[in-house]
């Protein structure tokens, strides 16, 4: 190769985030490398190397300080691990070809061109990216172009490079980029790094002339499907959890953006596409910001991590903020304030492609055949809209904004016609959301119209959606911005607060349009029945508008929606009525699933809370929505089943009144029931059964676990455990029941053989009976939160059977699966103990809220039990990571827990023991 063709590749533009001499001393290097000419090749390569690493080592700790110190300016950054690698992959190359196997005089065949592609050769490196290098050669390789290239690619493996290499002709390159999108995709990002200059530019002309040219619309189709694809794997919403690479709103997504753009026009900075009319000033800014965001996200990931990840998962999150500066403050931590930052520059992104990419598909995808465009019916649009490429479009901008409803009407008309709103449209309203102002907003005309996207239109998610999207809701709600994109830091949570709104509103519709009556009997017949719907779509809407401050967001949400509710057009009294829906929206899934819904006490104050059937039908239908609107697996037949009986009896109770919830009542009707069950028993048999039992067992527990008892206890012996292990398909869970001889510290024992075998004990019931047993059932999970296989049972049955035998120690064998996940010891999770005499007429309700962790039940029963506290039940709720365990219980006398020292002792003890838990969980 001659010396006029063999040039290094033009450094990167000088802004990097150091000094270059910093980051690689080529004075250095070359010194090195003159010195080695007359070394043997071994000892030259390991000079080489040896110097190379240390290069490497010193460039990248100062391109990390000098990004840590400034850790939001990542463009100097990626450029400057862009720089670092081109110096590393030059210099090899120049050692091979210079040192190691030089060649003074190359045949024409013997040419060889080095050419970056992919994201190194856009020039934009996180610290652990990959380096993809393409070696390219005039015709078949030859052994002296192939052994350069091995020695190349073993010092770059010495360095721990992650190299992606391919040795190509220019042929080559065109016949393999016309059959995959995806090296064609590497192949347009292409940079020139060493060698001969003449080939790569051969290479860059073919390329643009034979295989990009006439090739527009092939392109743009094969990056939308694979952009559509991209987001079926890491999920259509902003999940909690993103990938900042391949994630929707992600780098990847700006990408495409870019792509498409220089595959077209052949712009080679995303700043030229604003002339070219494909991005508007602001949007280009935009663009720029989401970058500049982006990429400082996932180089501190990298970093942090120490190797290639792109998830940002719950415990880098954690990290990220505190690396990027960020602080608690106003009710919020760190984390939270960093996510939220993150999806709006995701959304941003998310608005970007849309727009970009829905213009171009218009412009370059092919039109649909004739027939089908004169036999297809048009949608009719009003006046002062036009469809184009099936797309709502305004005839005349300035027409449209002379009036500022327009900018409501358009969604309506979006809805009406059930058609997508046009490119052109979207950046118009973008651009004047100024004009929704206070005047506009208490028009009755503006209220009517946003309303009837709630109510009218049977797809109100849609339109919520894009609205929000754009920035219209919060332009027309200005109290909603707080919570756009705000992330709730938990594992409960699979949504940012505005998607979990948006969620709930699909549901509620859903449920309107009668597509959940059998997963939803209750919910479908209320509404069916009739409400007021307006009050509870707009209830809906602002039940979380109070989140991220430091005040309950209920409090703070209920005050916000006596000022934002009449500016929709609610009356007083519907005003009201969603001002106490906000206030109380958890309060029916607290009783429900932290309270148990059996004693007749709790449906008491619940009904007092509720004092109508009106305000129970809303709350219920809310609560339901609210639920079902925290992720796709959240809501379950457990919880189901509870919601479903609290509204019954409490409707009941509204109805009939508070006496048809007597503790003697119920237990009649149940001991009527079994009588029934047990029809073939002998009357003698069954008047014994009936009899043994004290009033609280006959309330707490269904007639199918009242017989399977009976048939346990029937002929027990006196020393005897017998276990009955059921699946309750109509509660998601597993049904527990276990009778033996009644002795303290026996609901702690069976605590400790469930979470020995990994059950998640969702509901536990205890009785004693008159002859001296004791009577507990537990329904319990899996650890995916699902019934255990029937397959498993005769094996999880003898497992229990061993624990309970004292075969094995509970509390050391549970040592090693009372671990917390890396992932979720980010998570800050307080621990509340309360204690509550009036929840119950007989029991303490004593309520501890904390961190989950396995074990944690038998922690806590184990504690109570060396207390001496009698636990009657244990009603568990699982909020993520967050768990609220209640039990209800008497002290050894039969009495409640009302002494406050008493208490203070009780709570101290089982602080203890959640302190000592979480220790073993962390080592």
């Amino acid at each position: 190769m001659s010396a006029a063709a063999e040039t290094a590749a033009p450094a990167p533009a000088p802004d990097l985030i150091c000094d270059r001499s910093v980051i690689f001393d080529q004075a250095a290097f070359d010194a090195l490398l003159g010195a080695q000419h007359a070394a043997p090749a071994a000892e030259a390569r390991a000079a080489i190397v040896a110097h190379l690493r240390a290069a490497q080592k010193a460039g990248r700790t100062a391109i990390a300080d000098a990004f840590r110190a400034d850790p939001f300016r990542s463009r100097p950054t990626t450029m400057g691990y862009t720089f670092l690698t081109d110096s590393l992959v030059t210099s090899t190359l120049r050692a091979a070809m210079e040192v190691l196997h030089p060649n003074p005089t190359p045949t024409e065949g013997e040419r060889l061109a080095v050419i970056a592609v992919g994201g190194y050769g856009r020039g934009e490196m996180a610290p652990f990216s990959d380096v993809d290098l393409l070696f390219l050669t005039p015709y078949k390789i030859t052994p002296w172009a192939e052994t350069v290239i091995e020695a190349t690619l073993y010092m770059l493996w010495d360095l721990k490079l992650k190299v992606g290499h391919s040795s190509r002709t220019i042929r080559d390159c065109l016949r393999l980029g016309g059959e995959d999108f995806t090296i064609r995709t590497a192949m347009l990002e292409q940079r020139f790094l060493f060698g001969d200059v003449a080939l790569a530019e051969a290479l860059d002309t073919r390329l643009r002339t034979d295989l990009f040219s006439g090739t527009e619309r092939a392109f743009i189709e094969a990056k939308l499907a694979e952009r559509d694809a991209r987001h079926v794997r890491q999920g259509q919403r902003y999940v909690v959890e993103p990938n900042v690479k391949e994630g929707k709103g992600g780098l990847r997504d700006l990408q495409s953006l870019f792509w498409i753009g220089k595959y077209i026009h052949q712009v080679q900075d995303a700043a030229e596409l604003v002339p070219l009319g494909l991005l508007a000033e602001d949007e280009f800014e935009d663009f720029v910001a989401a970058e500049d965001f982006l990429w400082a996200t996932r180089c501190h990931l990298h970093l942090l991590a120490g190797r290639p990840t792109e998830q940002l998962t719950f415990d880098m999150q954690v990290a990220v903020a505190e690396a990027m500066g960020y602080e608690d403050g106003q009710g919020r931590r760190a984390v939270e304030r960093f996510m939220q930052d993150y999806f709006r520059h995701a959304t941003q992104v998310g608005d970007l492609t849309r727009i970009f990419l829905t213009k171009l598909e218009a412009d370059h995808l092919k039109a649909e055949p004739l027939l089908e465009r004169l036999f297809k019916r048009k949608p009719r649009v009003r006046a002062g809209y036009e469809v184009i490429g099936n797309r709502l479009a305004i005839s005349d901008p300035s027409d449209f904004l002379s009036d500022k409803l327009n900018l409501l009407r358009i969604f309506e008309e979006a809805l009406r016609t059930g058609m997508l709103i046009h490119p052109d449209a979207m950046r118009l309203i973008k651009s004047n959301l100024d004009l929704i102002d206070e005047d506009m907003r208490t028009t009755a005309e503006a209220q009517r119209i946003f309303l009837d996207l709630l109510l009218k239109h049977g797809n109100p998610e849609r339109a919520l959606r894009r609205m929000n999207e754009l920035g219209v809701l919060s332009a027309f709600i200005p109290e909603f911005e707080h919570i756009v994109a705000m992330m709730q830091f938990n594992m409960y949570h699979s949504y940012t607060v505005d998607e979990h709104i948006i969620q709930c509103i699909a549901q509620l519709a859903m449920i309107e349009k009668e597509e959940l009556v059998e997963d939803l009997p209750v919910a479908s017949s209320i509404l069916k029945e009739g409400v007021n719907r307006r009050v509870l779509y707009v209830a809906l809407l602002l039940h979380d508008i109070g989140k991220g401050r430091d005040e309950d967001h209920s409090i703070l949400g209920a005050q916000m929606v006596r000022k934002i509710a009449p500016r929709l057009g609610l009356k007083q009294d519907e005003v009201d009525t969603a001002e106490w829906l906000v206030r109380y929206h958890l309060l029916m899934s607290d009783m429900a699933q932290k309270r148990d819904i059996a004693d007749p006490r709790t449906v008491r104050d619940f009904a007092k809370a509720v004092q109508t059937v009106k305000r129970l039908d809303l709350l219920c239908v809310l609560t339901v929505c609210d639920i079902r609107g925290v992720g796709p697996t959240t809501w379950n037949n457990w919880k189901a089943v509870l919601i479903r009986a609290l509204y019954r009896q409490t409707r009941r109770a509204l109805e009939d009144g508070m006496e048809a919830l007597t503790r003697e009542g119920r237990g009649t009707e149940a001991k009527k029931t079994l009588r029934e069950a047990l029809a073939d028993w002998p009357r003698k048999d069954v008047q014994a059964e009936v009899a043994r039992h004290y009033d609280p067992y006959w309330q707490g527990l269904h007639v199918t676990a009242h017989v399977v008892f009976a048939e346990l206890l029937r002929n027990i012996g006196d020393n005897e455990i017998v276990v009955d292990l059921h699946p309750d398909e109509d509660r998601d869970a597993t049904r527990a029941c276990f009778v033996m001889p009644d002795h303290p510290g026996i609901f702690a024992r069976l605590t400790g053989a469930l979470a020995l075998v990994g059950a998640n004990v969702v509901d536990a019931r205890s009785y004693t009976t008159k002859d001296g047993f004791v009577t507990d059932a537990f329904w319990i999970q899996d650890a995916d939160g699902n019934p255990y296989d029937p397959a498993r049972l005769p094996r999880l049955r003898k497992m229990i059977e061993r624990t309970l035998a004292g075969e094995v120690v509970t509390r050391e064998a549970i040592k090693d699966r009372d671990k917390v996940k890396k992932r979720e010891k980010a998570f800050r999770v307080p621990t509340h103990i309360t204690f509550d005499n009036e929840g119950s007429d007989i029991y303490t309700i004593i309520e501890v809220d904390t961190r989950d962790r396995p074990g944690l039940l038998h922690d806590l029963t184990r504690t109570l039990a060396a207390a001496n506290v009698y636990i009657a039940n244990a009603v568990i709720a699982t909020y993520g990571e967050q768990v609220v365990d209640t039990f209800y219980v008497k002290d050894m006398f039969g009495l409640k827990y009302h002494s406050e020292s008493k208490q203070r002792s009780l709570e101290k003890r089982l602080r203890a023991a959640i302190v000592e838990g979480v220790e073993r969980a962390a080592n």
